[in-house]
């Protein structure tokens, strides 16, 4: 059997007190009886996703600020009427950024020179139907769009995966521990701790393109498979 000894650190300061309090401080206190095991267990499952995610952005040039902005918002509001026509949620279209930078040239030696401005607004758009992305993706790519980064897939309720694949780590370190039991010809008399040690999943890689890359046809989407994986360490006291 395992034991541990509690010694208050005012007990030992003390040097060598006496009485009731004394005997009371330096009692031995069981913090385990039986046989510790202790099992590490990793709980994964696979789904597919269904969430896609592509930020689009508009990138214009222009002369002067104000008209870099005004054809930037043009399309930008083009752009948007095509999400509405594809019936994309207006929650889940989302403003990411805006830029306004000058353009210089620095071919002269002497000092730049101020050439135009550049603007561009990034949205972030979601939507569930996959098979859509490249449709959609053509259709952002008409109304003006020439910046794309994406597609990324992801699982729509990463919880429910996450709590499935625990439950799954708990199984396997459950039967490690009775396979570790049996060989002792001891039994699982209960768990004692558990601890979780992490859980992940796997970014899925965003890839990027310029207009001049959309070809006529739509572009071909395969979402595969993610995996969800939740490590867990148990603490298992066995007879």
């Amino acid at each position: 059997m395992r034991y541990s000894i509690f010694l208050p650190l005012f007990a030992i300061a003390a040097g060598g007190a006496t009485g009731p309090l004394a005997a009371q401080e330096m009692a031995v206190v069981s913090a385990f009886e039986g046989t510790r095991l202790d099992i590490v267990a990793t709980g994964q499952v696979t789904r597919v996703p269904d969430l896609v995610v592509i930020n689009a952005g508009v990138v214009t040039e222009a002369a002067t600020a104000q008209a870099a902005l005004s054809e930037n918002n043009r399309r930008m509001r083009s752009v948007l009427d095509a999400l509405e026509a594809a019936g994309i949620a207006e929650r889940d279209i989302q403003t990411s950024s805006i830029n306004l930078n000058p353009r210089y040239d620095y071919q002269e030696r002497s000092e730049p020179r101020l050439v135009g401005y550049n603007a561009s607004n990034q949205l972030s758009i979601r939507f569930r139907e996959i098979e859509r992305a490249g449709p959609i993706i053509d259709a952002l790519v008409g109304q003006g769009v020439n910046q794309i980064n994406g597609p990324s897939l992801e699982i729509d309720n990463p919880d429910e995966a996450m709590d499935e694949a625990r439950l799954d780590a708990l199984t396997k370190a459950r039967a490690r521990a009775e396979l570790y039991a049996g060989g002792l010809g001891m039994r699982v008399a209960r768990i004692v701790a558990i601890s979780e040690g992490g859980a992940s999943r796997p970014p899925m890689p965003m890839a990027r393109m310029a207009a001049s890359d959309v070809s006529e046809e739509s572009l071909q989407i395969a979402p595969g498979e993610q995996q969800v994986s939740v490590s867990l360490s148990v603490t298992f006291a066995l007879e």
